[in-house]
């Protein structure tokens, strides 16, 4: 690779998010439109200094359309640009930024629009469980009953034997989550609720119940990547992606040492801080993969906010909310926010773009420089780690 391209950073210049939600007249295509449209409302350029577009697309299955990326260009103006489609299950948003970054840094392109898109609600949530349930082993998991509900309940009561985590402890992420996801407009769910309320909700896999499982949702978001110097040109303050990791695990958790950890995650983190020379202790925001409550308090621990077995009562005792020592998932993560598949990673970025430019208005972590997102497909088998500071 050239020394220029080495060299060269990549921002982002501009986001753009529609509602999350049951979104029961729109489409993908639909759903697309409206989170480019933000994006590119009041910025002064058009669809004509877009080099390509990375659209993430985590299943047909949902929406019944093939060939979904084809589509989506088209509904948006872009149909003439080169356009590739992602998919890494739950990851597919970050694995889209990913690609666009790779892009931009080995310069085949300059500005490259990355799009994350999901319309699940469709059809039946038995249905939709069904489905993202066949992401397990169709051989020795799917046909035994596994899915992703009873995947994580694993993992909480593992976790629970192991460090003595709590009941209590599980449900005071989805109270935090909550608590912020009411104060978002595009969250699936403008709700808060108490803690007894969460600890008595219905059961869905023991030991988790309703309000430990993200939601099922329809929604899109987007991001603007292009170098540095061409940033500046777009934006006043871009926001620099600083480092990137991937990790993986087996396929079958059978086999995997732990089930307390997701070593995909660690693997990942490694990497992106090694790539940006920083440590934990360096970010200032984080949103981490909250598609059940144990995953965020397993999330803090591999990326090294928390030693194993400390991050439940760290949540508890609010240290992730605003003013404690790491804010987390302060737009509602998956749990309020909701997850459209393809779309929550990229959701991740726009939070935390907004976030580190000071833009978060009823919700702003003060002088926030450095953001963290972590996103998980399957159960640990696709993990990214993007870390993203403000480019002043």
């Amino acid at each position: 690779m050239r020394e220029e391209q080495i060299s060269t950073v990549v921002s982002v210049a501009a986001v753009g998010h529609a509602k999350f939600g049951k979104r029961k007249t729109e489409g993908i295509r639909e759903l697309g439109y409206e989170a480019v449209s933000d994006l590119f409302q009041d910025l002064n350029m058009n669809h004509t200094d877009i080099d390509a577009t990375v659209v993430g697309l985590a299943a047909d299955s949902f929406s019944g359309q093939g060939a979904p990326a084809a589509l989506i260009v088209d509904e948006i103006g872009l149909a003439e640009k080169p356009n590739i489609r992602v998919e890494s299950a739950c990851a597919t948003g970050t694995a889209a930024i990913k690609t666009a970054y790779s892009m931009i840094k080995g310069g085949m392109h300059d500005t490259v629009l990355v799009l994350g898109v999901e319309k699940m609600t469709s059809i039946s949530s038995s249905y939709a469980t069904e489905l993202m349930a066949r992401a397990g082993d169709l051989r020795w998991e799917f046909p035994f009953g596994c899915s992703f509900p009873g995947y994580y309940a694993l993992m909480a009561s593992a976790h629970m034997d192991k460090y003595g985590t709590t009941r209590e402890m599980l449900s005071s992420v989805g109270v935090k989550n909550h608590f912020y996801g009411a104060k978002n407009p595009n969250a699936h769910i403008q709700k808060e609720i108490g803690l007894e309320e969460a600890m008595n909700a219905v059961q869905i896999a023991s030991p988790l119940n309703l309000y430990d499982c993200s939601l099922i949702s329809d929604g899109a978001a987007a991001v603007l990547l292009t170098k540095k110097d061409l940033a500046r040109k777009i934006t006043d303050i871009p926001i620099d992606i600083i480092g990137i990791g991937s990790g993986s695990d087996t396929m079958q958790i059978s086999s995997r040492r732990s089930l307390t950890s997701l070593v995909g995650t660690k693997r990942a983190a490694k990497v992106a801080y090694h790539m940006a020379g920083i440590s934990s202790q360096d970010v200032d925001i984080a949103e981490v993969h909250d598609c059940f409550t144990i995953a965020e308090i397993m999330a803090m621990e591999d990326l090294g906010f928390y030693p194993p077995g400390e991050a439940g009562q760290a949540i508890l005792d609010q240290q992730t909310y605003i003013g404690g020592k790491i804010p987390t998932n302060i737009d509602g993560g998956l749990k309020s926010k909701g997850h459209p598949l393809g779309a929550t990673g990229i959701s991740q970025a726009v939070e935390i773009f907004k976030q580190l430019r000071n833009e978060g208005k009823a919700v702003q972590v003060d002088g926030a420089k450095i953001g963290l997102s972590h996103n998980v497909g399957q159960t640990g088998q696709f993990v990214n780690v993007v870390l993203y500071k403000r480019g002043d």
